[in-house]
């Protein structure tokens, strides 16, 4: 266990808790807040690296991702020294990836040009929509003609740009989302992000669809209709997905996420922020304090995680399958077993397999086209007691 995290590499995340606005359908840990203490933060994050550099020395760094919240809200200066201690701290990869998420509102072109030269080499953009009445709906603060502008200013900047949208929306017809999904691979970029809106618990969306109020959400079927199109447009297109909500041209799937979907290891600094490590034979769950003070504060006390969960073989074995089948390359059969200490059941997989759910190519246990639209069932199967 202790050297399987190589497999799948080896990250760093780094969580800016904080944005303009909060959105209606955002589950993430985000905070609006008047007044941020930027060298705070930014000594409390190097903080926190010199910490789990002194627990994983030698580790070459595959991948940096400043997620949040906005981290375009962060001084360009606080990104850049950032950067430069991992640097310092671990070797690191002649490729790194550094990935910043940037949404449209807060994009200027001189803050952009600081970004690069501070080190980010990707970012991905929260567009979320391509007609305004959709973006106010999903309480974005852009409108479209702001989204691609800021869009312009980043590929000017950067060699590898992504961006996000949202499909399955209110009153969104299935015409509608292809016009859309087509504009979107006009653009000239690398790589999509094609989420279906999803109402969570504790969100706005979630409060207004439990008292009747968020109305025009297709249905199950049209859902399905969204999800198979968008696979077929971004195939023909040259982007096919690599992963269920992610679609990119050959060499610009997103490293980052690959390290989370081949089960590497990654630290998760920053408020309520998660990590995965392989230390004495054992992987670790780690979780940081979600409240923004409260981080800081438990920081400065040398203390910011909650107690690290040890995973058990079983416990290791589903979360490898939960995230190593969302992607199109699928998973190893050996490197299950040799996580789980026992092989998966041949008389689910043959189940499976006569339905038209998986395939297995020597080692290899793909979902197929069909699969991928019950991944959760197929995944309840192979995992069911």
């Amino acid at each position: 266990m202790t050297e399987d995290w190589r497999q799948g590499g080896f990250g760093i995340y780094i969580h800016w808790p904080f944005c303009e606005a909060k959105c209606p359908y955002c589950d993430f840990n985000s905070h609006v807040a008047r007044h941020i203490d930027q060298a705070a933060w930014k000594a409390a994050y190097l903080s926190e690296l010199k910490r789990y550099a002194s627990e994983t020395p030698g580790r070459v760094v595959t991948s940096v991702f400043f997620g949040g919240g906005t981290p375009s809200l962060m001084d360009p200066e606080t990104v850049a020294t950032v950067i430069e201690e991992i640097r310092r701290l671990w070797p690191v990869a002649n490729d790194l990836e550094i990935t910043l998420e940037a949404n449209p509102g807060s994009v200027e072109a001189g803050r952009f040009q600081a970004y690069r030269d501070g080190g980010v080499s990707r970012v991905s953009m929260g567009l979320q929509a391509l007609n305004n009445e959709d973006l106010r709906r999903l309480g974005r603060i852009h409108t479209v003609e702001e989204a691609l502008r800021a869009f312009d200013v980043a590929r000017n900047c950067f060699e590898r740009v992504s961006f996000d949208l949202i499909y399955a929306r209110q009153n969104q017809t299935l015409d509608q989302w292809e016009a859309e999904l087509k504009q979107a691979l006009n653009l000239a970029i690398d790589h999509l992000s094609l989420y279906q809106l999803t109402i969570e618990d504790g969100t706005a969306f979630g409060d207004r669809y439990a008292l009747g109020k968020l109305r025009g959400l297709p249905g199950e079927d049209l859902g399905a209709d969204m999800f198979d199109l968008t696979q077929d447009v971004c195939a023909a297109a040259g982007m096919p997905a690599y992963e269920v909500s992610n679609h990119a041209r050959d060499g610009a799937q997103s490293r980052h996420n690959l390290i989370y979907w081949r089960y590497g290891d990654y630290l998760g600094i920053g408020p309520g922020a998660h990590g995965r490590l392989s230390l004495n034979q054992k992987r670790h769950a780690t979780f940081c304090y979600s409240n923004p003070k409260r981080w800081l504060d438990a920081v400065d006390a040398n203390a910011p995680e909650q107690e690290r969960e040890t995973l058990d073989a079983s416990d290791a074995a589903t979360e490898f399958l939960l995230m190593g089948l969302r992607l199109r390359e699928g998973v190893s059969l050996g490197r299950y077993e040799a996580i789980a200490g026992a092989p998966l059941s041949e008389e689910r997989l043959d189940h499976l397999r006569s339905l038209g759910m998986i395939e297995t190519l020597e080692d290899r246990l793909i979902v197929s086209d069909q699969g991928f639209r019950v991944l959760n069932a197929v995944i309840s199967e192979l995992l069911r007691d």
